[in-house]
């Protein structure tokens, strides 16, 4: 034993038993089904949907119905009480029934056996109760992950003992990933790091490198020791093959077949798109942009300075975008700003399309941040329940308001947006009604109808700020709030950053406001400022969008169909490149990221905080 100090062996046995414990929390959090169905039980409202060899008995579907109608479940996974150990650690790992209850942007997962859900559920989604016929298991979990938006509030997962699993498939494994939404390549890549990892203990420390391996060939044991819902039925022989057992799987995974979108759910075809990408660029790019102004549109000074110049680091799209400050209010805005044709070129394919896929599952990680914004307002409402109607202006699909529903129960919440993603709000029932538009063109409709209304991220993409503020006050009755989130242009890190700085975010950013200028511009328009907060609206992303946007400055991927010559060997052979050196610097940036955090609440209102929160009251008369 003597030797070096085994820090790896260390470092080994601490992740192993944080996600032993883990694995064992969740797995105890998992309900299980009485054998004999509690009132109820009706399985007419309900479709019970197998996968191939999976047999539910009749059952154990009524004791799923009767369990989804006790605790308000529209969509219920059901786990098989003898799950296979491997497929139980794998999916302990994804699934975790705390926060599936919690939050309600938390992604749906799955034992790929059977569920059982709502035709209320079916029927918003527009999925017919046979769709898919005789689903294999990475199917069934795809259709929960689609299921789970339309029953946000209400999905959960139970241990059907009846149920029996059926046999694994390594060569299924790419596949399941996929529909776990996890990473497939650099999940599999990462087991051979895991693997060189123990490998590396056992060389360097031989005695506890010996210790971790056994612990790790013993954690499905320890996971399932005691009072466990799951009896893995393999568990004798998979779990004492373990480690013998592992090669072979990993390669079968890899040999398996190649893990496609959802036939309902198709990708994009960026080679598709480029020659309408083509066309749009055909003439040059002078439409994409209106005459440059002479004044500040904030305050009508004429004492106007360049900020920055900046390329569109976010897509890798073509242009040059200038953001100019007013030397005597400080405002900074695009200028010249783009035209309605650029708004449309530089938008599309972000928050859907190509980037579709990618922005829902940003805003899905945002839990926290759309509590914050609730709890400020209803702290400082009158009424216990806070306000009654509310209305959020720029909702996108709908987030905010699926989770500030719980902290704000008694209150229903409405959507304004100029895209799609307000119709599939309303249809997800994130939303109770979905407003498609302009905010100022739509408040003559909507006057007097709200008592809370939220601008969050919102002001800062719009061509005319003061109107929509307009339109704001016209919205609200007498004594409602106004919640608005905007980044701060006063924050150090834009100085550091400069033109990598995330939250310049060109060419969609047009505005950019310091909190004394709103609060003026409210003040001017009836309203008292109730509360303003730095730290809490700091958005942890600097230094992470800064690596993101310099590699996309050095080399935007060549297969988006707005990069001008296509994705030859060498482009993509650049681009891997790029991502590969850029590790490195994501973890760094990470690092920075968490202590900039820490330094947000401690000094966000000194430039420490990158976003600031507003929340004011339209005073009577």
């Amino acid at each position: 034993m003597d030797g070096p100090f085994p820090w790896l062996a260390l470092l080994i046995g601490l992740g192993l038993a944080g996600g032993t414990r883990t694995l064992r929390r969740r797995l105890r959090a998992l309900p299980m089904l009485t054998t004999t169905p509690t009132e109820g039980g009706q399985t007419g409202a309900w479709t019970c949907i197998s996968a191939t060899g999976a047999h539910p008995d009749e059952a154990t579907i009524r004791a799923a119905v009767a369990h989804a109608e006790q605790h308000d479940l529209l969509l219920l996974d059901l786990v098989p009480g003898d799950l296979p150990s491997d497929e139980l650690l794998t999916l302990l790992g994804r699934l975790d029934p705390h926060r599936i209850h919690r939050d309600p942007l938390a992604r749906g997962r799955g034992a790929g056996h059977a569920l059982i859900v709502h035709e209320d559920v079916l029927r918003r989604a527009a999925v017919p109760a046979d769709d898919p016929v005789d689903p294999d298991a990475p199917e069934l979990i795809e259709l929960i992950a689609r299921l789970k938006p339309f029953a946000a509030h209400g999905t959960g997962h139970a241990v059907a003992p009846a149920l029996s699993a059926t046999r694994p498939d390594p060569a299924l494994r790419k596949r399941r990933l996929r529909a776990n939404g996890v990473p497939v390549w650099p999940t599999l890549i990462g087991n051979l790091g895991e693997a060189a990892a123990y490998a590396g203990a056992g060389v360097t420390s031989p005695f506890w490198g010996a210790v971790v391996f056994l612990a790790m060939w013993a954690q499905p044991f320890a996971v399932v020791a005691g009072h466990s819902p799951v009896r893995p039925r393999d568990l004798g022989r998979a779990g004492a093959l373990r480690p013998f057992l592992a090669v072979p799987r990993w390669l079968r995974a890899v040999a398996g077949p190649r893990p496609t979108a959802a036939p309902e759910r198709p990708a994009p075809d960026p080679a598709a798109l480029r020659p309408a990408y083509e066309r749009s660029v055909a003439d040059g790019l002078d439409a994409f942009f209106e005459e440059r102004r002479d004044t500040c549109p904030w305050c009508g000074s004429d004492r106007l300075a360049v900020h920055r110049r900046v390329r569109d680091h976010l897509q890798g799209k073509p242009g040059r975008f200038t953001l100019e400050r007013c030397r005597d209010c400080t405002h900074v805005f695009q200028n010249p700003r783009l035209s309605l044709a650029g708004l449309d070129y530089y938008y599309r394919d972000f928050y859907d399309g190509l980037g579709g896929a990618g922005a829902e599952a940003l805003f899905g990680t945002m839990s926290r941040t759309y509590r914050a914004r609730a709890e400020l307002l209803r702290r400082h409402t009158p009424e216990d329940s806070g306000p009654r109607a509310w209305l959020d202006v720029g909702t996108g699909h709908g987030h905010m308001c699926v989770v500030g529903r719980t902290v704000l129960p008694d209150t229903v919440f409405d959507g304004l947006d100029m895209g799609d993603g307000v119709a599939e709000a309303e249809r997800r029932g994130w939303i109770r009604t979905g407003y498609r538009g302009q905010f100022p063109e739509l408040a003559d409709d909507l006057a007097g109808g709200y008592d809370a209304v939220g601008m969050h991220h919102y002001l800062e993409h719009t061509r005319d700020p003061l109107a929509e503020l307009d339109a704001a006050a016209k919205v609200l009755v007498p004594g409602g709030r106004l919640l608005i989130e905007l980044p701060d242009p006063q924050c150090r890190y834009g100085r550091l950053l400069r033109g990598l700085w995330l939250p310049l975010f060109q060419p969609q950013h047009q505005h950019l406001m310091p909190w004394r200028n709103l609060e003026g511009a409210l003040h001017a328009r009836g309203f008292t400022v109730l509360a303003r907060e730095h730290g809490r609206a700091h958005q942890g992303n600097d230094f992470t969008g800064a690596v993101s946007q310099a590699l996309t400055a050095l080399g935007p991927d060549p297969a988006m169909p707005w990069v001008p010559g296509g994705p030859t060997p060498l482009r993509r052979a650049r681009r891997i490149a790029l991502v590969t050196l850029s590790v490195p610097c994501f973890v760094a940036a990470v690092l920075l990221d968490a202590v900039g955090a820490v330094l947000a609440r401690v000094a966000g209102e000194h430039g420490m905080s990158n976003a600031y929160r507003l929340l004011a009251r339209k005073d009577p008369g």
